[in-house]
């Protein structure tokens, strides 16, 4: 077992701990949440842990999930490795896209499709281009292909 301290982890609240908090919990932004993760992980504190731990049992986005679980484990907390996400990440993903396709004119381009997505739902967007990561834009692209035509 390694002293925390050969680790880099300190024994004290980081100063930016509320910014810290709402960067872990922004739901827009996946990158911002895995680079909060990623400062949590620097400080051995029952509040940071817990969050990590908050992080770890419910981002929607996997390599969040993993961060949190690789940091806890350098701060020798017990923890399980997250399951991989395996269907939708949202409920009704396929009716939202389909909405939002239905609401551009005929015969709209896919980058049309996809930029209408990231600004009425960027949550959506967000958390399955975190969690597809370089298969994002087929994946999205085979959806909108698929979807039902007018």
């Amino acid at each position: 077992m390694t002293n925390n301290h050969d680790i880099g982890a300190v024994n004290e609240l980081p100063e930016n701990l509320e910014e810290l908090k709402r960067a872990a919990n922004r739901t827009s932004s996946w990158r911002d949440r895995l680079n909060a993760v990623n400062e949590l992980g620097n400080w051995n504190t029952e509040p940071t842990i817990k969050l990590l731990q908050h992080v770890l049992k419910n981002d929607q986005v996997f390599q969040v999930r993993e961060a949190a679980y690789l940091k806890l484990k350098q701060l020798d907390e017990d923890v399980q490795m997250p399951a991989k996400n395996k269907g939708e990440l949202f409920k009704g993903t396929n009716k939202i896209l389909l909405r939002i396709k239905k609401s551009l004119p005929e015969g709209h381009t896919f980058e049309e499709f996809k930029e209408k997505l990231q600004k009425t739902r960027l949550d959506l967007y967000d958390t399955y281009e975190g969690d597809k990561d370089a298969e994002f834009d087929s994946w999205l692209h085979g959806i909108w292909e698929t979807l039902g035509r007018r």
